[in-house]
């Protein structure tokens, strides 16, 4: 057993000589400025800093020299812009931005590489002490015994993990799911007694990165091990809030159950019609929650809801989120309710199978509060919380401040933090993959430009040529000059063949840097050592936001190649002013709450259609079932509630806010009420519900005369808040400017008046250019005009 002694004992030296391509960059940069001393204060500080790191960390001098290189070499150009001082990044200002003590404290490329244990191994580890796990070979592992406390302790997860559990637990029919390594890690051990041996609900609050699938996995295997052969009537839901995570998902399960005879359908935004038909077949349903709330709206015709038996919910976090967080807290309510209702109907528990909560979080405060939610009347759903230090790969997280005078506009300050990625990447990079998120498409094309200005990357003859073999295949004459340098940037914009070969040259580690925008973040996997974040700010329907905290931990989520790295580090760049709520944020310190009450109507007409309300005291026991009255009860004036009220208070303000919004729907004719008090959904009501259509857009159109000419009715759609995600971006007001108004070229049946400068302008502009077959040469705007034209179906 000598040789597997020897691989759990690599250093990080050994490691670096035999190491994957990933190691291979050497990255180069040049701070280009006015002052060579200062540029040189820099290289310097950092050099010291890797010095005093590794001279603590090692005493052999030659595993290190790699590292002890310069990361950068100067370059001969110069910048004449003086107002960014030529990107360098000066010491004074890092170290008002960084506590450097702190940094070096946490060990600045800090030698803690364990290397991973070989899947062939089959160690059995035993506890000695509370210090270290041991091996059966006497190898030292680190141990759990600082491991968080658990909520609460009805669980088996109460206990101290003794150790860590091996994939031969599972059935043998069901262990090809997890054939990729022989343990489950620290947090999926120590869910495992609760997910594949009871059937109870369970909430699980880990970091990004912590093997979450994992466990989904786990408790769809209990599923299959309790439930009867053949698997016809049961059915999984998995529900995330992003179109791209369901895809991520859809494509690794179809190859893990697709072997054990389950069939998995993704049922998103993008699904046709007639694929609700094969849902039929499915076992594993993959959602969004809009997407599963417009179906569960048929529920009654669509015997399908009742055949779930496990619903997993990714991104619980998501509740919060102001304008689809109400959307996920419906469905779930809604779920229960079916539960309960059929329990009524069929009058036996024991003829109506459980339904199992799953639901996983990021690192927040209150999980407690969404395992209350999701308990039963039977039971308390089991709620486990995981420290950010059980994450496989340690992740460092930074937030750097950068000063903003008041006269600096949103695009002005983004562009300045261009010039200061090339000493980030310096600094945090270890020579490794970087990954960096950008706000706009745009801006993540300027940002790659000026580090491929700034920045000479050392790279290997192979990997150059490699590079350039990507380069070839590439559409993109832009992009092609910039991958040689081994720059490259990424978004949904783009052909999607470019798409691939970034994401490939990327993976495979020949791409030193890659630029992208938030939204891809969310759904390719595409993991690096160094995550950057480029302002906090981004564009949203014409206005700078904040990102959301679920954009946040998404992009954050992708520091760290399991793989590769045992550390990686995610450095977040906002204003000075900003950055302490950043760092508040990243200690999950932020309370999720509901936001149910601000879109009330809508699902309260659709409970009313779906005969779930029929009256105002079952109304108030819909209310019961939802988040919102859990956090109302522990937090009454984020509501709008007074803070001295009692329990019986503040059900009384539930009470009277579910009657303004039932009489809102009643004054346009949406519900009406019979003798008897109860609510009786109008023809109008269900339209609204069966397709899923807003509040003020059904206001809208109750101003409809019948005399509107085509024109006007096609400027009165445009207007609709379905189109609220369609953003109107600078670099397409030429294409459409020109479809609106052109002497020399085919133009939209009803021009409007000046230049398209809302989105309802383009909204319209693309309309009637689909309408009117004017071809449009523009990958963007024919992905738009199909968004357009899918809900329009709708809203038509």
């Amino acid at each position: 057993r000598a040789p597997e002694k020897e691989v759990l004992q690599l250093s990080l030296g050994e490691r670096d000589k035999i190491s994957f391509q990933h190691e291979n960059l050497k990255v180069a940069s040049s701070f280009l400025s006015f002052d060579e001393n200062k540029s040189k204060r820099v290289i310097d500080f950092s050099q010291q800093l890797q010095n005093k790191a590794l001279s603590e960390n090692s005493d052999d001098e030659s595993v290190h020299s790699t590292l002890r290189k310069s990361l950068f070499k100067k370059s001969n150009n110069m910048h004449k812009n003086t107002e960014f001082k030529g990107g360098s990044v000066d010491v004074k200002e890092i170290g008002t931005y960084l506590n450097m003590k702190e940094m070096i404290k946490e060990g600045f490329l800090r030698n803690n590489h364990h290397a991973p244990i070989p899947k062939d191994s089959d160690f059995a580890l035993r506890r000695v002490n509370n210090e270290e796990i041991v091996s059966e070979n006497g190898i030292k592992i680190q141990s759990f015994s600082n491991a968080s406390e658990i909520l609460d302790m009805t669980g088996t997860t109460g206990r101290k993990l003794e150790i860590l559990r091996a994939v031969t637990e599972i059935p043998t029919q069901f262990r090809s799911i997890f054939k990729e390594f022989p343990y489950f890690n620290y947090a999926q051990s120590k869910a495992l007694d609760d997910l594949l041996y009871t059937d109870r609900n369970f909430v699980i609050c880990a970091p990004t990165g912590s093997g979450k699938t994992v466990m989904f996995e786990l408790a769809i295997t209990r599923l299959l091990m309790e439930a009867p052969l053949p698997w016809l009537n049961i059915k999984v839901v998995y529900m995330a809030p992003i179109k791209a995570l369901c895809s991520q998902r859809f494509d690794d399960w179809k190859e893990k159950f697709g072997p054990i005879g389950l069939t998995c359908k993704e049922l998103t935004g993008d699904t046709l019609m007639d694929d609700l038909f094969e849902i039929h077949h499915a076992d594993i349903i993959i959602t969004t929650p809009e997407k599963w709330d417009s179906m569960t709206r048929r529920w009654r015709d669509n015997s399908i809801v009742q055949l779930v038996r496990l619903f997993l919910i990714d991104e619980v976090h998501v509740i919060k989120d102001e304008s689809r967080g109400a959307t996920l807290e419906v469905v779930v309510s809604r779920m229960k309710t079916i539960q309960s209702s059929l329990w009524r109907l069929l009058g036996k528990h024991d003829t109506v199978p459980p339904l199992r909560f799953v639901a996983v979080s990021a690192t927040i405060p209150n999980t407690q509060d969404i395992a209350e939610w999701l308990s039963d009347s039977k039971m308390p759903a089991v709620c486990l919380k995981i420290d950010e230090d059980q994450r496989p790969v340690k992740l460092r997280k930074i937030v750097l401040g950068f000063p903003c005078s008041d006269n600096q506009t949103e695009f002005k300050f983004d562009l300045t933090l261009n010039y200061k990625i090339a000493g980030i990447i310096q600094m945090y990079s270890e020579q490794k993959p970087a990954l960096v998120f950008c706000a706009t498409r745009k801006g993540v094309q300027q940002a790659a430009s000026v580090l491929a200005k700034d920045a000479k990357f050392l790279l290997s003859i192979e990997q150059k040529q490699r590079l350039q073999g990507f380069a070839n295949s590439l559409k993109d004459s832009k992009l092609r000059d910039l991958l040689t340098y081994g720059v490259a940037y990424h978004h949904a914009g783009m052909e999607i063949s470019d798409r691939k070969t970034i994401e490939g040259a990327f993976t495979v580690g020949d791409l030193p840097v890659l630029f992208t925008t938030s939204t891809l973040a969310m759904g390719v996997n595409l993991p690096a050592h160094l995550v950057v974040i480029k302002s906090t700010m981004h564009y949203v329907g014409g206005v700078f936001q904040e990102y959301s905290e679920t954009d946040i931990l998404q992009m954050i989520g992708r520091a760290g190649r399991p793989q590769f790295d045992t550390t990686a580090t995610a450095v977040i760049m906002t204003r000075c002013s900003t950055r302490e709520r950043y760092i508040q944020m990243l200690n999950g310190a932020d309370i999720i709450e509901s936001s149910l009450h601000r879109h009330l109507v809508e699902h309260l007409n659709a409970e009313i259609v779906l005969h779930t309300v029929t009256d105002v005291s079952v109304a108030l026991e819909w209310i019961r079932s939802t988040f919102l009255y859990i956090r109302a009860l522990k937090n009454p004036t984020h509501y709008g509630f007074s803070s001295g009220l009692d329990k019986v208070g503040i059900e009384a303000k539930l009470q009277e806010l579910c009657l303004k919004n039932l009489n809102d729907l009643s004054s346009f004719d949406l519900i009406r009420m019979d003798e008897a008090n109860n609510f009786k959904p109008t023809e109008t009501g269900r339209l609204m519900a069966w397709y899923y259509i807003a509040f003020d857009t059904v206001k809208q159109f109750f101003t409809i005369k019948g005399t509107e000419t085509l024109n006007e009715l096609i400027k009165m759609i445009s207007n609709c808040s379905e189109f609220v995600d369609v953003k109107l971006r600078t670099n397409e007001k030429k294409i459409l400017n020109t479809l609106n108004k052109d002497k020399d070229k085919i133009t939209i049946r009803f021009p409007m008046e000046g230049k398209i400068k809302t989105r309802e302008m383009k909204v319209n502009c693309l309309i009637q250019a689909q309408l009117g077959c004017i071809p449009i040469q523009d990958f963007t705007l024919t992905q738009d005009t199909g968004r357009i034209f899918r809900n329009g179906l709708r809203v038509t």
